[in-house]
């Protein structure tokens, strides 16, 4: 079944601090989030940008091409890309810059168990309406697909993100449907989870994945694209080309008023964006170590799966 919609409302426009709440309650929103529901903030928890910020935000346009999506902003390296030339950069990126600080804020004191272990990624804003907008099958946001990075492998870890519509008058629609827990069972192995165990325990597989953690190991970067990850976008690909799934799943509609935030695991909730134009997005990665309910992990369904076959490296 799907998950629902948990609002928030202790924190709507920022009047309390998360980290006067119990740390059952905190508690609590966590296993919710891991067990694929939204938590839900009627009013942005945190200070949204200012007029100068959101003027510019509003005026931006992206670099035509496949390559850029959205405008994302790197924190590591205050760097903003994806604009097109004529846009007010410095602006943008203190937009995105106030956002991912403010969000950062906000999950430290809300799940501050998180914090001790995770990895920050990036933010992104949303300039184009997603209504009938012109993408590839592998990118359009209005097919319902879970979240896999192509050039970000998180080997395992979960994708915790953070969404606000900056949009003063019109909400941001979603559609969502059957969380993975639900739906790994049914299409895992039609997806190439079988293939991918089957060759993990390949011996050289362990030769692979050795020499895949090589860079990391003397200071340099590259691929660790581990079975995880490689399952996991090829089931994002294997969703977004299912027409009969697209067209018959269950689904439920969500809508997102101006102002408003949302906090969502989409690596568990197959989610679609079915219309709304400027949104704000940051987000960060949990390995299982810091998660409550590990076993709710995607990696552990798959593992399980896979009849205990590790897919990690």
């Amino acid at each position: 079944m799907a998950k629902g919609m948990i609002p928030v409302a202790e924190l709507a426009g920022g009047q309390r601090s998360p980290a006067d709440f119990p740390e059952e309650r905190r508690r609590r929103y966590a296993e919710q989030l891991e067990e694929g529901h939204i938590l839900f903030f009627d009013r942005a928890p945190f200070p949204l940008p200012d007029a100068a910020e959101r003027a510019a935000l509003a005026n931006v346009r992206e670099v035509s091409g496949a390559y850029h999506k959205n405008i994302s902003y790197r924190p590591e390296e205050d760097r903003v890309k994806g604009l097109a030339p004529g846009a007010d950069v410095e602006r943008v990126r203190s937009a995105l810059r106030g956002y991912c600080q403010n969000v950062t804020r906000l999950l430290t004191e809300l799940f501050p168990w998180y914090a001790a272990g995770w990895k920050q990624d990036f933010s992104s804003f949303r300039p184009v309406e997603e209504q009938g907008r012109q993408l590839s099958l592998r990118a359009r946001n209005d097919l319902l697909h879970v979240d896999s990075f192509p050039t970000r492998p998180t080997n395992g870890g979960r994708i915790l993100r953070v969404f606000t519509n900056v949009n003063e008058s019109v909400s941001r629609r979603w559609i969502t449907t059957e969380t993975f827990d639900v739906l790994a069972p049914r299409m895992a192995m039609a997806a190439g989870l079988a293939a991918i165990a089957a060759q993990r325990r390949s011996p050289w597989r362990a030769a692979w994945g050795a020499l895949a953690r090589l860079p990391r190991r003397v200071g340099l970067a590259g691929d660790e694209r581990s079975p995880y990850d490689r399952f996991m976008l090829g089931f994002h690909h294997h969703l977004k080309a299912d027409a009969a799934f697209q067209s018959e799943c269950p689904k439920y509609r969500w809508e997102f008023p101006p102002g408003s935030t949302w906090i969502v695991l989409t690596d568990m909730v197959p989610h679609a964006v079915e219309s709304g134009q400027f949104a704000l997005e940051h987000t960060i990665i949990l390995p299982t170590s810091v998660l409550l309910r590990p076993d709710l992990s995607p990696l552990r369904i798959l593992e399980s799966l896979a009849h205990g076959q590790p897919l990690t490296i």
